[in-house]
């Protein structure tokens, strides 16, 4: 597979043949674990990472719940051993990735969702405060 850079709209195909074979052209590419798209903005990589990691912390809802459950000190490894491997994996590739206010909203609410479990807060408290 090839993923190509051309900013021009007209002919985005490109011919390029492995032992007589057409090489198929995608949009994006899994290398490694990290998914890189034709803009070099792991758009696709942030918003695949962040799906994983709520569906993680919702399993882990399940058994943690605001007056019983899990102690904060077990959600608070939870997180440092599953939850943060998972979203910073690769992150010397796209870290230039993070200037951009879209992604940094993304990974802010997967942040926000298990800071929420920790302290076993209501869901209407900032995002700042639970940071803090």
């Amino acid at each position: 597979m090839v993923v190509t850079r051309k900013k021009k709209r007209e002919n985005k195909d490109v011919s390029i043949y492995l032992n007589t074979k057409p090489v198929q052209q995608v949009n994006n590419i899994k290398y490694l674990g990290i998914i890189i798209d034709s803009k070099l903005n792991f758009r696709d990589h942030v918003t695949h990472t962040s799906r994983k990691c709520t569906a993680l912390m919702h399993a882990v809802a399940k058994s943690a719940k605001q007056s019983w459950g899990l102690k904060r000190e077990a959600l608070n490894t939870i997180y440092k051993a599953v939850i943060l491997p998972l979203v910073l994996y690769g992150a010397p590739v796209w870290i230039d990735a993070m200037e951009k206010k879209c992604n940094k909203i993304i990974y802010s609410r997967v942040q926000r969702l298990m800071n929420m479990k920790i302290a076993k807060v209501y869901r209407t408290i900032s995002y700042e405060a639970l940071c803090i």
